[in-house]
């Protein structure tokens, strides 16, 4: 269990820093990670990374889309991560 939550607190901070970068690629017109990917990546237990990285760098929080699916992501996060829980403790 130790070495799951150590994956998981690894890849949301991983998280963070795309949503951090993919702001920067925005601000310096460079090439953008996808909106496709960036909710790909809170649906795949990164929920709270994302959460994180729109507070943090105010990234995406205008958009419909985002304002909807991250906090649906952090629900399903949240099961699963209940469900590993039970069965894994």
């Amino acid at each position: 269990m130790q070495i799951f939550l150590i994956h998981f607190l690894l890849w949301n901070f991983g998280v963070m820093l795309i949503y951090g970068l993919d702001k920067l690629c925005a601000i310096y017109s460079f090439r953008r990670v996808s909106e496709q990917a960036l909710l790909a990546c809170a649906f795949l237990m990164g929920s709270f990374g994302a959460v994180l990285g729109m507070a943090l760098f105010h990234h995406k929080t205008a958009k419909q889309k985002f304002r909807f699916f991250v906090p649906l992501a952090c629900v399903v996060n949240a099961v699963i991560l209940g469900v590993l829980a039970s069965v894994l403790l």
